[in-house]
């Protein structure tokens, strides 16, 4: 006899490390810091500074298309192993790179793919290990990690910058990835077949699929042929690009438009709100539906923009950081659940993950757009005002999203396809 999902200890310490690798690949979260010290140290343009960010970004959002599908294959303990030896690599090498370019290949593009393959092995194994009841509460405990490692990355990283200098940094940050994300590998295992809640569970939805449902479940091939597609992914570029723009470049802003060198604080009250948001938005979601969360977050997110370029004391800039934050944590949150909404549950890891490499594209156009306005004009008002719009523009694709109309799928072609623990 199984234990009850509550008392699962084997399930718990599997979700207890793939917290604690998300908290290491969040070392992504901490760029700002990191591009304040290229800018002030090493003299690059805010652009040279941002590009190794959004490289980052974009690196991280295509692996995710195939990581899910390599740690379904060969498990996630060696998945997330490699991306702690991927990303405490790039680091390393990062701590060798003087040029913008190097530093691009280093931290930006490798350091991207070991985010990317971490990430990828922590949310499947942990909610394998509870029934389907859990499945929100255990991925939003998981996420939470990554959003909440510039809680303490961010002072971390700045205190290693004045006393170990850039490289010195780079090269720490390495090494302690490199370590921990193994170890704490070893502890990501799938359950055994038929030994956990959601694998108990599989039954009853397969014999849903055998009667023949309305819906159905989408291959990517079938989704990619779907209108609808195209509207969530530029929604999804849309509304994370001001996000990414604050993260990238919040504490080059604080310096600039408060002369507050402080702005590792701001980075650590994103992060501390954007896990808030995630929470927020499930919760809303699930009452008020996906489209009209998504509407009323980039609503909010639109006038926080506008009004950005006017935070210039250490007070407003916090409550624009919180407030940026809240909004951008909602889009981790609400693009997984609209494309299992729309898409089905079967195949969510690869259909999610081409809707995913949206979070590249926004991670150039937010914080490379940022840096690139801010050598031009000096300061990052038209940088706000254009991600404004770019939200404005969301919310307007957010209200016209509708689901896939899809025929039934044959019961012999359901009955020949069993259902996968999402």
């Amino acid at each position: 006899m199984h234990q009850p999902a509550w008392t699962n200890a084997r399930g718990w310490i599997v979700v207890s490390a793939a917290i604690a690798i998300n908290l290491i690949l969040g070392v992504l979260y901490a760029w700002s810091v990191m591009g304040k010290a290229l800018v002030g140290q090493w003299h690059w343009t805010r652009a040279e500074a941002m590009w190794p960010f959004a490289a980052s970004t974009a690196s991280f959002a295509v692996t995710m298309i195939f990581a899910g599908r390599v740690q379904d294959r060969i498990g996630p303990r060696w998945v997330a192993m490699l991306g702690g030896l991927v990303l405490g690599g790039a680091l390393i090498a990062a701590s060798l790179a003087r040029t913008p370019l190097l530093m691009l290949l280093t931290f930006g593009v490798l350091g991207g793919v070991g985010i990317g393959l971490g990430y990828s092995a922590t949310t499947p194994p942990a909610i394998k290990w509870f029934p389907p009841r859990r499945k929100g509460l255990i991925t939003g405990l998981v996420v939470s990690g990554i959003g909440l490692a510039a809680v303490y990355m961010s002072p971390l990283t700045n205190y290693l910058i004045q006393t170990s200098g850039i490289q010195g940094t780079f090269l720490f940050l390495g090494v302690c990835a490199l370590v921990l994300v193994c170890l704490l590998a070893q502890f990501l295992t799938n359950p055994p077949a038929g030994g956990a809640p959601a694998a108990r569970a599989a039954a009853a939805p397969a014999a849903r699929v055998a009667a023949g449902p309305a819906r159905r479940d989408f291959d990517w091939p079938e989704v990619l042929r779907t209108p609808q597609f195209y509207l969530l992914w530029l929604t999804f570029v849309l509304c994370a690009s001001a996000g990414l723009l604050v993260l990238g470049n919040i504490a080059i802003i604080a310096k600039d438009q408060a002369q507050w060198e402080g702005g590792f604080l701001a980075v650590m009250a994103v992060a501390i709100f954007n896990t808030c948001g995630r929470v927020v938005s499930g919760f809303l979601s699930d009452r008020i539906g996906r489209s009209r969360t998504m509407m009323l977050a980039a609503i909010a997110q639109a006038l926080n923009m506008f009004a950005f370029r006017h935070y210039t004391t250490p007070g407003l800039l916090l409550f624009g950081s919180a407030m940026t934050g809240l909004c951008y944590g909602t889009v981790f949150t609400l693009f997984p659940a609209a494309t299992a909404d729309f898409y089905g549950l079967r195949n969510l890891g690869v259909n999610y993950g081409l809707v995913f490499t949206a979070f590249g594209v926004a991670g150039v156009t937010g914080s490379v757009l940022g840096g690139k306005i801010g050598d031009l004009f000096g300061n990052y008002t038209y940088a706000f005002m254009t991600c404004g719009v770019m939200l404005l523009a969301g919310a307007a694709l957010a209200a016209v999203l509708r689901p896939p109309r899809a025929a039934p799928r044959p019961a012999s072609a359901a009955r020949l396809e069993p259902v996968q623990p999402a």
